[in-house]
């Protein structure tokens, strides 16, 4: 009977987060504490069942990277992009490369938000319909969020979950990662990109310079990629040591601002812009998976996957890869990547195998996917949401003309590379 409700509810969960993509948040807690009174996830459980590695470095990173918008190097970047752009086919190339790169080390919808305005200044000054330019940056982020550890929450949340440091997403037993499989899909992205803005060819060239007011948040944000990836070497280190990282970086930086300006008002708005709701779905989320594990849920699923997969490593790994690029495209990937791990880690021990193959698959799957509709990742929420306020409404068929080819080709690339090199 527990059982049966644990299930209704967190069906329930996700078509009211389809449905209804701005009461997700409310929606993950209702139902996590409905979990909590009627037991299916015990009190003294509750505690353990939230990932507060995954919490603390999410946390730490949102703050850094107001910080690191507010000094204008991403501009600054920018503008030296556009001095290497010949027209703005090239330019839509060279934004959404950056966008893709910046994204390996920052969360998606940051990058968005750091990239979109410069898109939206050099359409404004062509004259140009600004649609296809801010889709390609925010279809790029996403693509990119799952090059490293720190690029996205579902690749924090892989990281945690299996043990892996920043180093093994570049090289992991004696093989490529998957930072590679998503470099030559990104790489593969070009032709499409350009085919997609072939009739664009006007020139470009950039007049003013953006000048950067504090090189500081720049500098603090190579520091936290440098220390994760230092961090992954020490053994037996606490679980929540990346988590502390991200924070301690976050607060020199906070303390730094304030120390220089005798002003508060730049830890003010960083916790303004502080994403609270991502952080309590996330807990709420972590209550709700700890409950379905803990009524077996989580178990009969695996069991059915792997009966799906027939003892067929080659079937179950497209399953996973493809079916998660049609369930991410319509439901955020962070609940289902969340629902995922634990199964796959069961489905590789009955069938006496590494699970990190399938680990891979799901990541590129479910991050990718999000790139075929508007509603499949933040960061295509956050850019058709500047669009919106620019007067530009972005219909299925606009953002599907841009995220289908792009996620198609980018995903079988990624699909392709990891069987050949993890099989």
């Amino acid at each position: 009977m527990i059982k049966t409700f644990a299930i209704i509810c967190f069906i329930a969960m996700y078509a009211v987060m389809v449905i209804k993509t701005e009461w997700r948040t409310w929606t993950a807690m209702a139902v996590a504490a409905l979990f909590i009174v009627f037991g299916v996830l015990p009190a003294g459980s509750i505690f353990s069942a939230v990932d507060w590695n995954v919490l603390l470095m999410i946390s730490g990173t949102m703050i850094l990277v107001d910080y690191f918008i507010e000094s204008k190097m991403p501009n600054r970047i920018a503008d030296i992009l556009l001095d290497k752009s010949k027209n703005v086919m090239w330019v839509a190339v060279f934004m959404s490369l950056f966008s893709g790169a910046v994204s390996a080390f920052i969360d998606n919808v940051a990058t968005v938000l750091m990239i979109a305005p410069v898109g939206l200044a050099i359409c404004r000054k062509l004259k140009i319909n600004p649609v296809p330019m801010l889709l390609s940056i925010a279809v790029s982020s996403n693509l990119q969020g799952a090059a490293t550890l720190v690029g996205d929450t579902t690749s924090i949340m892989l990281g945690a979950y299996a043990k892996m440091d920043f180093t093994n997403f570049f090289w992991m037993n004696g093989r490529l990662g998957i930072f590679f499989a998503v470099e030559l899909g990104a790489l593969a992205t070009v032709p499409v990109i350009m085919f997609l803005f072939r009739h664009d060819t006007q020139p470009v060239h950039c007049d003013e310079r953006t000048t950067v007011t504090d090189y500081f948040p720049s500098v603090m944000l190579l520091g936290v990629v440098a220390a994760l990836i230092l961090a992954s070497f020490i053994p037996n280190k606490p679980e929540i040591t990346n988590g502390l990282i991200c924070c301690i970086f976050a607060v020199i930086t906070a303390v730094r601002h304030l120390l220089c300006t005798h002003r508060a008002d730049g830890f003010q708005h960083a916790m303004g812009q502080f994403d609270y709701q991502t952080v309590l779905m996330l807990i709420s989320i972590f209550i709700v998976i700890g409950g379905l594990e803990q009524v077996g849920v989580i178990d009969d699923l695996s069991g059915v996957i792997a009966s799906f997969g027939k003892d067929n490593l080659f079937l179950l790994y497209t399953v996973i890869v493809w079916g998660s690029v049609l369930i991410s495209a319509f439901i955020d990937n962070i609940p289902y990547v969340a629902t995922m791990l634990p199964v796959i880690r069961a489905v590789s021990l009955s069938m006496g195998m590494d699970p990190y193959l399938l680990y891979f698959g799901l990541l590129t799957g479910a991050t990718l996917g999000g790139n075929l509709t508007p509603v499949g990742a933040s960061a295509n929420i956050a850019a058709t949401g500047i669009l919106k306020k620019e007067g530009y409404e972005v219909s299925f068929q606009d953002f599907m003309r841009i995220g289908v080819p792009f996620t198609l080709t980018a995903v079988t690339v990624g699909y392709l590379f990891l069987w050949l090199v993890w099989r």
